[in-house]
C-alpha cells in the first residue's frame, strides 16, 4: 500500500487534467497538501518570472491578515529564507525552523509577525521550472504544533517542478472570447506610502474591480500584484528592479501594473500605479515562456507577426522551408491553435500584440 505521501503525489500530478483556472487549480493544490504535509494555513502566489512579483494569491484568511507584514520583510527588510535567495537556491524550498537553527527567535519575520499572529513555522517553496520561476507557496504551522520536519520539506521539494509547470500553463491561455471593449487609456492610482488610496480614475478602478473579483478578496482590500509592485517600488535596493508585473486575466489582455515613487512636500512619499495593456514585447515574452518556445521558435513567431511567408522566414534565417514548416507547426502545438491565421487572430484581436 503505498504511504499518504506518495498517494497525494500521484494525485497532485493527476489534478491539472481538466483544470483550467489557476486559483481552482491551487486551491484544491493546497487541499491536497494539506492530507501529506499538515498545515493551519497557506497562501500561493503566481508571479511574473522576469520580475518576481505577484500576479495573483490563493491565500487563507489568517495569512491576508499579515501579509503586508510578509511583503515588508521580504522586499524591505534582511532576514531568514527571503524568496528572491531562494529562486537563485539550488534547492527552493526552506523551512524557517531549519534555517535558523531551530532557533525562531533569531528571525525577525517570526518575533515581529508570524509570532504575534499566532504562527510558529513557515515552509517556504519557489516554484521554479527550467530556471524560471512561476510561483511561490507558503506553508504556516501554528505555536505549539510540531515544526515542519526534513521529509515533509523534500515531500513539497519534489512537487515543485510540477505545480511550476502547472502554473506556467495556466499563465497563457488563448481566450475563447473578450469579456469586455479594451480600455483606451491607462488607469492611474496615487497611494500614500503606507497603501493608503489618495485618488484613483475610472479605468484604474475597473482594474481594480477585476482584479478583486480575480483573487475573491473584498471591496477596501488592494490587490496583492498592487502591492507588492508598491513595496518594490519603496524597497531601496542598491541594485533596481522593475516595479512592475504583467498579469493574464481570462478574458483580457496583458494587463501591467508599474509602480513608481513620488517625491513632493506631502508627508513621505506617495505612489502612482498604472495599469495599462501590456505591450507586444512584454506579452510575446510571456506567451513564449508559458508555452515553452525555443530561440528559433520566437524567432519565428516574430516574423509571422511581421507578416512573413515561409519562404521569407526562411530565407532570412537561413533554413530550408520544411525546417521553417516544421518549427511553425510546433509553435502550434504549443499555443494550441491549427493555422497560422488563427494564430495571428489571437494575437491581435485578444491579446492586442499589434495596438
Amino acid at each position: 500500500m503505498p504511504t499518504t505521501m506518495e498517494s497525494i503525489r500521484i494525485r497532485l500530478l493527476q489534478l491539472s487534467e481538466g483544470i483550467s483556472c489557476s486559483h481552482v487549480y491551487r486551491k484544491k493544490m493546497m487541499a491536497m497538501l494539506r492530507q501529506a504535509v499538515p498545515f493551519d494555513a497557506a497562501c500561493c502566489t503566481t508571479v511574473d518570472p522576469e520580475t518576481l512579483l505577484s500576479t495573483g494569491s490563493v491565500a487563507d484568511e489568517e495569512v491576508e491578515l499579515i501579509h503586508n507584514d510578509l511583503f515588508e520583510y521580504d522586499f524591505m527588510r534582511e532576514d531568514y529564507i527571503p524568496y528572491h535567495q531562494l529562486v537563485k537556491s539550488a534547492d527552493p524550498t526552506a523551512t524557517l525552523s531549519q534555517a535558523t537553527g531551530g532557533q525562531l527567535e533569531k528571525s525577525a519575520r517570526y518575533r515581529h509577525v508570524l509570532a504575534p499572529a499566532g504562527f510558529q513555522d513557515e515552509l517556504r517553496a519557489a516554484l521554479l521550472y527550467k530556471g524560471a520561476c512561476w510561483g511561490y507557496l507558503t506553508l504556516f504551522r501554528c505555536s505549539g504544533r510540531p515544526l515542519f520536519t526534513e521529509k515533509e520539506r523534500s515531500f513539497i521539494a519534489s512537487l515543485v517542478p510540477f505545480i511550476a509547470i502547472r502554473l506556467r500553463r495556466s499563465s497563457f491561455i488563448m481566450p475563447a472570447e473578450m469579456k469586455a471593449e479594451l480600455e483606451a487609456e491607462p488607469g492611474i492610482l496615487v497611494l500614500d506610502n503606507q497603501l493608503r488610496i489618495i485618488s484613483t480614475s475610472e479605468v484604474a478602478e475597473r482594474w481594480l474591480s477585476r482584479l478583486r473579483e480575480w483573487e475573491a478578496i473584498g471591496d477596501g482590500i488592494l490587490p496583492r500584484p498592487v502591492r507588492t509592485a508598491c513595496f518594490r517600488a519603496l524597497s531601496a535596493t542598491s541594485v533596481p528592479s522593475p516595479a512592475k508585473s504583467c498579469i493574464h486575466l481570462p478574458g483580457y489582455p496583458y494587463l501591467t501594473i508599474r509602480a513608481s515613487k513620488l517625491n513632493g512636500p506631502a508627508h513621505g512619499p506617495q505612489l502612482a500605479v498604472s495599469f495599462e495593456q501590456a505591450g507586444p514585447a512584454d506579452t510575446l515574452r510571456l506567451m513564449a515562456e508559458a508555452c515553452e518556445l525555443s530561440e528559433r521558435e520566437k524567432q519565428i513567431l516574430d516574423a509571422l507577426i511581421r507578416g512573413m511567408s515561409t519562404k521569407e522566414l526562411a530565407l532570412a534565417l537561413h533554413i530550408s522551408v520544411y525546417t521553417a514548416q516544421d518549427h511553425i507547426k510546433s509553435i502550434f502545438s504549443k499555443t494550441g491553435v491549427t493555422s497560422r491565421g488563427e494564430l495571428i487572430w489571437h494575437l491581435f484581436s485578444r491579446f492586442g500584440v499589434g495596438s
